[in-house]
């Protein structure tokens, strides 16, 4: 599948995600501190990081995916919205410059592969965070990876893309392999291609996750839930964390 087909296809499944929950979240904690410099990692599309660049921060993009970073400038563009977008590893992060704010939203950082990774990641935000600076991101919980996800499966049926998604469980404590298989329209044909994909992703307890961050450097300022205040509970199923580099 064309890169144009791909986006087209995740953009078109990621259209009822709360993208405005993490924007409110960002501004919410970013009243407490100073500087509008972003850095958002996994920015996929750009959708987040457009947001953010039209309430007024100074965003920059970062993502694995060369294919998601040419959506992401094409949307700017015909927004006429000025972001900056890298294509980079997120446990590999290089010469970016610093900044007041950096995000990893959208569960991205429960695709790292294991622990190893997820501790070069944060110490990657380390050196890109100037004194003070915010570091923000969400992970899944353990009960939304081990009660929700785990042996499901979810469908969706309409006139131009469908899928089956079936969750396994991973190799590991605490993972998932997500198994999908995309039928999408060809608006030229009008037949469907079938695409597939596995995606595997992995979550920790939130005690590790603390020491993790506070092994390198951060303080934990909240953790919170499900894009509320509120502190998780044992049936929460998205997390927040707000850290500041000491």
């Amino acid at each position: 599948m064309s890169y144009e087909r791909f986006a087209y296809v995740y953009d078109y499944l990621m259209q009822d995600v709360p993208y405005d929950g993490w924007l409110e979240y960002v501004n919410r904690q970013a009243e407490r501190h100073q500087g509008k410099r972003v850095l958002d990692i996994a920015c996929g599309t750009g959708e987040l990081s457009l947001r953010l660049a039209r309430d007024g921060y100074d965003v920059t993009g970062v993502d694995l995916s060369q294919d998601m970073l040419t959506i992401a400038q094409e949307k700017a563009s015909a927004q006429n919205v000025h972001i900056q977008l890298f294509q980079q590893d997120m446990s590999r992060l290089d010469s970016l410059g610093e900044y007041d704010i950096i995000t990893i939203f959208c569960d991205s950082l429960n695709y790292l592969k294991d622990e190893s990774d997820v501790k070069s990641t944060f110490k990657g935000v380390y050196r890109h965070l100037k004194q003070d600076g915010l570091f923000l991101f969400d992970v899944h919980s353990i009960f939304k990876m081990t009660q929700i996800f785990m042996n499901q499966t979810f469908t969706l049926t309409d006139d131009h893309v469908s899928y089956i998604w079936d969750c396994f469980p991973g190799e590991v404590p605490n993972s998932v392999e997500h198994e999908l298989t995309f039928f999408v329209e060809d608006e030229e044909t009008g037949q469907y291609e079938r695409v597939e994909e596995l995606h595997k992703q992995r979550t920790y307890p939130l005690l590790m996750i603390k020491e993790w961050l506070r092994g390198n450097g951060f303080e934990v300022l909240n953790i919170t839930a499900d894009f509320t205040e509120e502190s998780p509970t044992d049936k929460s199923e998205r997390i927040f964390f707000a850290c500041k580099k000491k």
